[in-house]
């Protein structure tokens, strides 16, 4: 498009403080003048222009191309509004020169001469953004448009200091390289660009380059219009004086948004830098980096966590599946269903290695059990006796003077202060503080989030003994008392209950595991002449315990030892094998068959035929090769 002399003048002649304060700008007046914030030595009045710091100014036309990056023909229509009538000159002008019919003097020369490594100028020679020009051989560097037109080309001449840019280049269009990362690097020129990339090879090519071409602002403003992905300009002027001042004015002209930082080559360029490259021993080629020039000026943000950034961490167990460290368990149950019997046995494993099953041995360490049921010197210490634990690693918070709740900071410092690995709080209702509603889950929630976190810092395993509501018959994950939440918060949930059948006989059952899978029911028996014992592994459900049925009907065990009497009446003998498939046609496990064999040691005799063992039900006079 071209503009009339009209329209030229009439661009010219717009009211300069106007037009920027309808872009948004701040100004501030100073006597008849208008300074602009954005540059401080810079006044405008009426429709001239003066930048005292450089010692010259103009008109509308001159101050839009100079500070708003545009060229002669945008600033006429950023100013006027109006749109010209023709092609512009300056794309009919100009023309990229003809090419050599080979590019081998410039590429000896970059080689040679600027020893650019070859496979970043080959990068260039190919896309075609780099050539060598045919009649004087000189080395020219193309700058397009977003639609990959040529717009700007600069020669370099392969001998002699020789540089000059082609006839109309629009220098707002510069040597560059378009990535699709977010960091901007900036250069003086084209062979600074180059030598950067050889020297910080990895993976150049996600971000963007651009040569200026000088010092001019044109190139980085369009780019930047041009652009929107880029957040962080990286200004990599030479070191020294100008490089220095071209810095210091481009970060002020530089748009808000962008973070821009400054890389200052090692020596005066950052060809000089690739030439001297082995005498850099420690590979660095940086004399400075200064960060943060400028932040960009943001709203707050929210605080984002990427689960890549997220180091995946290991569940550390105090009793595998049942109880990990570093996290919280519930232990619930009806009144007088050993609950707090599991808890002194546990205080026992941790503070003296009494056997716990299938427990992983642990060097013992400090407990913190806090009780508002039993009393200290009466109950909890002569049962932590007969436990055989060790009561000078057994300790009490003192809540003589004040009562602890769940959200007490009494409970960190007390973890940290002692190296207690293992607290114990009996029970839940006790610790939940007088004013809060256990049923309303949005007064629960906060306290066991602050409970998980404490647990979570401190790696201590947190256990919580809670008692079950008088819901009977429902499911065993609506039991517990209080809001479901405690459940929800708990990364564990083990249920006791005592075996209506055998009344002798508590059953922990894993109700629920959120960090591996359920661990098998684990009973003891409990009896007051027999005392405390463990049984091992037991065949029930948790809504079985609960609601009484397995206790009812015959157990598992008992089940497979009818199955065994019959299939070995009448002095019938059967592989072990083929007992095993038969009772797994009935639902029973191997597991059981075998709990119910050792339970039937006295009538059960087997022997051995080749690879083969055989059961069968003894005489009393069994053969001598029963075993």
């Amino acid at each position: 498009m071209t503009y009339t002399k009209e329209q030229i003048d009439r661009a010219n002649q717009t009211d300069l403080v106007s037009f920027l304060q309808a872009q948004g700008e701040q100004l501030e007046r100073a006597g008849q003048e208008y300074r602009w914030k954005r540059h401080d030595s810079l006044t405008v009045r009426e429709n001239r222009w003066y930048r005292h710091s450089q010692s010259k100014g103009g008109g509308p036309i001159d101050f839009v191309m100079e500070f708003y990056g545009k060229s002669f023909l945008e600033a006429v229509e950023m100013l006027i509004g109006e749109r010209g009538e023709a092609p512009p000159p300056v794309y009919l002008q100009f023309r990229l020169p003809p090419k050599s019919p080979d590019n081998q003097t410039a590429r000896n020369y970059l080689t040679a001469a600027r020893r650019i490594d070859e496979d970043v100028s080959g990068f260039f020679f190919s896309c075609g953004d780099l050539y060598e020009e045919a009649a004087h051989h000189n080395a020219v560097f193309v700058g397009r448009d977003e639609s990959g037109i040529p717009r700007y080309a600069h020669q370099r001449g392969t001998v002699g200091s020789f540089r000059l840019d082609v006839n109309g280049s629009d220098k707002t269009f510069n040597f560059c390289y378009r990535g699709e990362g977010e960091r901007l690097f900036v250069f003086e020129a084209p062979i600074d660009l180059l030598s950067f990339l050889c020297l910080f090879k990895k993976e150049w090519q996600k971000q963007s380059y651009l040569s200026l071409g000088g010092v001019s602002e044109k190139a980085l403003l369009r780019f930047l219009s041009d652009r929107p992905n880029i957040k962080t300009v990286y200004l990599c002027l030479d070191s020294d004086k100008a490089g220095t001042d071209a810095c210091s004015r481009l970060n002020s002209i530089i748009p808000q948004g962008y973070t821009v930082n400054r890389l200052v080559p090692l020596f005066k360029d950052w060809n000089e830098v690739l030439q001297r490259k082995e005498e850099i021993t420690d590979g660095k080629y940086l004399r400075e980096a200064v960060y943060g020039l400028r932040e960009p000026q943001q709203e707050e943000t929210v605080e984002i966590i990427r689960m890549s950034e997220v180091d995946t961490q290991t569940v550390e167990w105090l009793w595998e599946p049942y109880i990990p460290f570093g996290k919280v368990t519930i232990v619930q149950g009806n009144p007088g269903e050993g609950k707090t019997t599991l808890a002194l046995r546990l205080c026992a494993a941790c503070t003296n290695r009494k056997p716990f099953p299938a427990m992983a041995e642990h060097e013992p360490f400090n407990v913190i059990y806090q009780t508002a049921e039993d009393g200290l010197g009466d109950t909890v210490k002569p049962r932590l006796m007969e436990a055989d634990a060790d009561l000078d690693r057994v300790l009490v918070i003192d809540e003589g003077k004040q009562e602890l709740s769940l959200s007490d900071e009494r409970i960190e410092r007390a973890i940290r202060q002692t190296g207690a690995r293992l607290i114990i709080l009996d029970p839940i209702q006790a610790y939940v503080g007088e004013k809060t509603d256990m049923n309303k889950a949005n007064e629960i929630r906060p306290i066991f989030r602050r409970l998980a976190e404490v647990a979570e810092r401190t790696g201590c395993a947190v256990v919580l003994i809670g008692h079950l509501n008088k819901a009977a018959g429902g499911q065993s994950a609506y039991r517990g008392l209080g809001s479901i939440d405690f459940r929800a918060a708990a990364r564990s949930v083990l249920l006791i209950g005592r075996v209506k059948r055998e009344p002798n006989v508590r059953v922990i059952i894993h109700d629920k595991s959120s960090l591996a899978p359920e661990g098998k029911p684990m009973a003891f028996s409990l009896g007051a002449e027999s005392g405390f014992s463990w049984i091992g592994e037991y065949d029930i459900t948790a809504d079985e315990l609960l609601s009484g049925t397995g206790g009812n009907t015959e157990t598992k065990t008992e089940q497979a030892e009818r199955l065994i009497l019959d299939l070995l009446a009448d002095g019938k003998e059967m592989a072990s094998e083929d007992i095993v498939k038969a009772a797994a046609e009935a639902g029973i496990s191997e597991r059981t068959v075998q709990n119910a064999k050792r339970s039937m040691g006295g009538i059960l005799g087997a022997r051995r035929v080749g690879s083969q063992w055989y059961n069968f039900i003894k005489k009393k006079q069994p053969p001598e090769t029963a075993k």
